[in-house]
């Protein structure tokens, strides 16, 4: 799996490789290989996200992290992943871009009585499912899925400390 980050924010080693773990958990719960795929993390203040939450969901407001898949299920990136695995000088596949806002995201961590590292892994980790086609918004079953996938997720990655 590959993480880029935004250019005008690059986060220090730790919380990369923290990224790049929770990026392992979420694909192998999903039992997707994501060698050959790419993941776009922005980070954005509370006015940007409440911009870009506005724009694409109706929402207003800022929230903590946005997803913006380039498929619909997991199904589709595997097939995708496999068909660049015969043409390997087209890159890695990109499933999608992630925008987290690093004000929301601080402020929730403080608010759970936990550090910002493990809210930012959080974030990441849950926006992945959704890049992998999980939901939580319209129906309890999805949204059962969604959170124990995080669960599990999260109890793989622990207490953050880096």
């Amino acid at each position: 799996m590959r993480i880029v980050f935004d250019e005008e924010w690059e986060p220090d080693a730790g919380l990369h490789k923290l990224f790049e773990r929770a990026a392992e958990l979420v694909f192998a719960h999903e039992g997707v290989d994501g060698t050959g795929c790419e993941v776009s993390v922005f980070f954005a203040d509370a006015d940007e996200i409440a911009a870009l939450n506005l724009q694409y969901r109706g929402k207003d407001g800022a929230t903590d992290v946005l997803s913006f898949p380039m498929y619909e299920a997991a199904d589709e990136i595997r097939a995708a992943a496999l068909d660049a695995s015969d043409e390997p000088e087209a890159g890695p596949v990109l499933i999608g871009d992630v925008v987290i806002c690093m004000d929301v995201a601080e402020r929730q961590a403080a608010e759970l009585g936990h550090s910002t590292e493990r809210e930012l892994a959080y974030l990441f980790a849950h926006s992945a499912l959704h890049l992998l086609g999980h939901d939580h918004e319209d129906d309890d079953e999805r949204r059962a899925a969604m959170r124990a996938a995080e669960k599990a997720v999260m109890a793989e990655i622990g207490e953050v400390a880096i």
